[in-house]
């Protein structure tokens, strides 16, 4: 009931209304309230463990970030319609390449709720690595507050947070963060 509750709350806040108006007026449960309110005051920061995820890969298949464990994780949120986002392609294809052999995975979750318009996408252009489709899911996004596209995520090895605003793969301090990680 309440991961139901999380989600219809998600798509309120993202409508541009008062939420602390619309949760006083409709929510009675007193404990709900302040858990939702606590919830959205709390920014992931650095140390902080993040929310898993729950996406589909190209063939249906769930996948999570607990499956990830044991590498860092580089997060690009992006969607097939996003022309910045495109942009970073190629530069994070590159990224793939030179990190190739360390303890690192990039992985990219398009935000497309056309899930036909992502997979001819990526056929076309012939992306490879992880691909992964967010499936109409915001937990993830909300928890990260993503407003706008592409965004990107480091994560270390136990699924915590590094930097919740990564730089893009485009800019030069990309390489020099991610060479600079421990044990990759």
């Amino acid at each position: 009931m309440r991961v139901v509750l999380f989600i219809v709350i998600y798509i309120l806040v993202n409508i541009d209304f008062s939420f602390a108006g619309y949760l006083n007026k409709n929510i009675r449960d007193r404990v709900a309230k302040e858990e939702i309110l606590d919830s959205l005051d709390k920014k992931l920061k650095p140390g902080d463990v993040s929310p898993d995820f729950m996406a589909v890969d190209t063939c249906g298949r769930k996948f999570s970030l607990k499956s990830l464990k044991g590498k860092y994780v580089y997060i690009d949120l992006w969607a097939t319609w996003c022309s910045p986002c495109k942009e970073q392609i190629p530069h994070l294809q590159r990224l793939e390449r030179v990190f190739k052999k360390k303890k690192i995975v990039f992985v990219s979750i398009s935000c497309d709720e056309d899930r036909e318009a992502w997979l001819n996408y990526l056929h076309r252009n012939k992306m490879g690595g992880i691909q992964l489709n967010f499936d109409g899911n915001p937990l993830f996004r909300g928890a990260y507050e993503v407003k706008a596209i592409p965004r990107f995520i480091l994560l270390d090895k136990k699924g915590r947070v590094i930097d919740p605003d990564m730089t893009r793969p485009s800019d030069p301090e990309t390489d020099v963060v991610l060479r600079a990680l421990k044990g990759i």
